[in-house]
């Protein structure tokens, strides 16, 4: 039986599962379509879990280095990985129940299948009717939708001759399901993922090796940022190699290790490991789902669309890592919100990528928003920077973490703060005031004139912004 809806979003992740509850908010009936469960890779496989395996990293660090120094003495720290993950787990259920409430509250229809978009049928003269395909034996539902939003999200990219097996070679999704962690690890990618697992199982005790392609981990990042962290993990004891080219076709197991080679600066050179993670990006989720019966256009394995996420054809929008751009969480969300009031006719405000932030939840974190320094003159700007570290600042110093910096960067003719760089403690938490600063086009002064709070790791950013025209007090 075919039930009409003015909305379906395929796919329930962080963006699906927001847009559909803004739809109902503005009257919309909806209903989503979700092969496994609500909450997506960011609940289940990526976000959540991590930083919850990244906080009890955090905990076993401070305790087994740090407790001493504020004058806590413990004895025979060890570390329960079994326990983490429960945790881990416990935080997961607690979420997705909580999803699964919202869903109820909304009066959102969920559908537990696989949805596949249909071309023109006696369904619908347009393209757009969505087959819900189950696991056992019902026969499929056909719900015929005014619009459609896709938001089947990603999974985590292959190389070539490098297909994750989930025991000896594996994806970030494989490492959620560890049951015991390995001896030693090599992280094939220093992007993000591998940044935050090379934290993490470091502070575990593996030992671990990061082979990067560019000639810099995290080189999105600001050169400030990649020296900073580069140096840090090295203190710390992570060994890493940039500027390698990996080649899958050297893998082979070497007496309980796996053996590899990447040709790093014009030489072989081999790496051995008792596990190997695949961590070079992620690929859109648009196989199967019905794109070839319609006219959407894709682009480099991505789904195209307008400012306000429309394919071509416009009933049908696409949202979240379908689509490119910013593969994080937040950005979904609100593409997912500002599609669903495109679609009511609201005429939301375009979003502009460079006002999003970015956060890395190692050891320690990074954050950032808008243009790096590069970036920034490869665009002949103009430009002025400030930059102060967490050292000079007493909170940080009470709080036992100093590493790190503020770095602001400014349009020397405009004003304007064109990029903000954070690393160090909370760093994913200060750059919200970065973020709004850039929303609402402050300018460095107007954020040293904002009084922070003494003693507060946020004096940083004031010192830093103090610092684009020489005027840092402690400095």
């Amino acid at each position: 039986m075919a039930k009409n809806y003015d909305l379906v979003i395929v796919g329930g992740g962080p963006g699906g599962y927001v847009a559909a509850i803004r739809a109902a908010q503005l009257g919309l009936s909806t209903a989503i379509v979700e092969q496994s469960k609500l909450g997506g890779t960011c609940l289940h496989k990526g976000c959540i879990p991590s930083k919850a395996l990244l906080r009890s990293a955090e905990v076993y660090r401070t305790t087994k280095e740090q407790a001493h120094t504020f004058g806590v003495e413990v004895q025979n720290v060890t570390f329960n990985f079994e326990q983490a993950q429960k945790r881990k787990n416990d935080i997961i259920d607690q979420l997705h129940k909580g999803i699964q409430g919202l869903m109820k509250k909304g009066k959102i229809d969920v559908f537990e299948g696989y949805g596949r978009i249909l071309g023109p049928s006696i369904f619908s003269p347009m393209s757009g009717t969505i087959s819900v395909e189950f696991d056992d034996d019902r026969d499929n539902e056909m719900l015929i939708p005014k619009n459609v939003i896709i938001a089947t999200g990603s999974r985590p990219r292959t190389l070539k001759g490098l297909i994750p097996d989930g025991s000896r070679l594996l994806s970030s999704d494989d490492l959620m399901t560890l049951q015991q962690l390995p001896k030693s690890l090599l992280i094939v990618g220093g992007g993000v993922i591998g940044v935050e697992w090379a934290s993490m199982l470091h502070d575990f005790g593996v030992e671990v090796t990061i082979v990067e392609y560019s000639n810099a981990i995290l080189p999105t990042e600001d050169q400030d940022i990649q020296k900073a962290m580069t140096a840090s993990f090295k203190k710390r004891g992570i060994r890493i190699i940039t500027n390698a080219h990996i080649l899958p076709e050297t893998l082979q197991d070497n007496q309980g290790y796996i053996e590899i080679s990447a040709e790093v600066e014009g030489k072989q050179q081999q790496f051995f490991a008792e596990k190997i993670l695949l961590s070079v990006g992620r690929q859109a989720n648009i196989e199967n789902i019905g794109l070839e019966n319609t006219d959407i256009e894709v682009n480099r394995g991505y789904i195209e669309v307008n400012p306000h996420y429309q394919t071509k054809e416009s009933h049908i929008y696409a949202i979240g890592d379908v689509i490119g751009g910013l593969q994080l969480a937040h950005v979904a969300s609100h593409e997912g919100i500002h599609a669903v009031e495109h679609i009511a006719g609201l005429n939301p405000e375009t979003i502009e990528s460079h006002k999003i932030a970015r956060c890395i939840y190692g050891n320690p974190e990074v954050a950032s928003i808008g243009l790096t320094e590069k970036q920034a003159r490869e665009q002949e700007i103009e430009i002025a920077v400030g930059k102060f570290p967490f050292a000079a600042i007493g909170k940080a110093l009470v709080f036992g973490e100093k590493e790190g910096f503020v770095k602001i960067i400014a349009d020397n003719k405009t004003d304007d703060i064109v990029g903000v760089h954070i690393m160090g403690a909370h760093a994913t938490e200060l750059i919200s005031e970065a973020s709004l600063a850039m929303l609402v086009d402050a300018t460095p002064w107007e954020m040293s004139a904002h009084i922070h709070p003494h003693p507060s790791l946020s004096e940083a950013i004031g010192e830093a912004a103090l610092a684009v025209e020489g005027k840092a007090i402690h400095q």
